[in-house]
C-alpha cells in the first residue's frame, strides 16, 4: 500500500498561484497524476508524469498554465498552478499508478489522496 497527502490548498484570485504537494508514505509505483472534481462533475485528469524519465502529460484545459514536477526521491509530487481561473476551483487529488498506461485515465491509478481544496473567485 501507498498512502497519499496532499497539501497546499487554498482559496485564491483569479489569475493568481498555487503550488500543490502530494508526499507518498513509500516509493513503489511507475506513475503518478493530479486529478480534480469540481461539484457535480465527474473527476479529470489535470496532470501526470512517468516517475521512470519524467514524461509529463497534461489536460487541454490546464496546458500553458499547470506543471507537474516530482523530487528526486520520486516520493513528493508538485503541481504549480498559474494564471488560476474560477474554473479551476476543485477538490485536487494526488495518485499513484502501478502501470504505465493511461496517464489522465482515473481507470489506470491504484493509490489516491484524500484530496485538498482549491478555490479561486473572481
Amino acid at each position: 500500500q501507498v498512502q497519499l497527502v496532499e497539501s497546499g490548498g487554498a482559496s485564491v484570485l483569479a489569475g493568481g498561484s498555487l503550488r500543490l504537494s502530494c508526499v507518498a508514505s513509500r516509493f513503489g509505483y511507475n506513475k503518478m497524476g493530479w486529478f480534480r472534481q469540481a461539484p457535480g462533475k465527474e473527476r479529470e485528469g489535470v496532470a501526470a508524469i512517468y516517475v521512470h524519465g519524467g514524461r509529463t502529460w497534461y489536460g487541454d484545459a490546464v496546458k500553458g498554465r499547470f506543471t507537474i514536477t516530482q523530487d528526486n526521491t520520486k516520493t513528493t509530487l508538485y503541481l504549480q498552478m498559474n494564471s488560476l481561473k474560477s474554473e479551476d476551483t476543485a477538490m485536487y487529488y494526488c495518485a499513484a499508478g502501478l502501470n504505465a498506461n493511461l496517464p489522465l485515465s482515473n481507470d489506470a491509478y491504484n493509490y489516491w489522496g484524500q484530496g485538498t481544496q482549491v478555490t479561486v473567485s473572481s
